[in-house]
């Protein structure tokens, strides 16, 4: 699994969700419930991983929806 994006932004993990479905790419959002520890506060920020195989298409579907700027470096 690859770290597509990373952000404190429950609107856009629920849009890049949207975007993803829409292009039946698999992904997970990772701590989307760590908001009982730090008690709502936004803080921690939300994950958004996908499969290595949809990484790139993944990326160029983000980069096309005008969102370049919200992904994580590519190692």
């Amino acid at each position: 699994m690859r770290e597509l994006v990373r952000t404190n932004d429950i609107v856009l993990v629920s849009a890049i969700g949207a975007l993803l479905d829409g292009a039946n790419i698999h992904h997970v959002v990772l701590d989307q419930n760590m908001s009982v520890i730090e008690g709502s506060l936004g803080i921690l920020p939300r994950r958004i991983l996908v499969h290595d195989e949809d990484n790139r298409a993944a990326r160029q579907l983000l980069a096309d929806a005008g969102l370049s700027h919200e992904l994580r470096p590519d190692e």
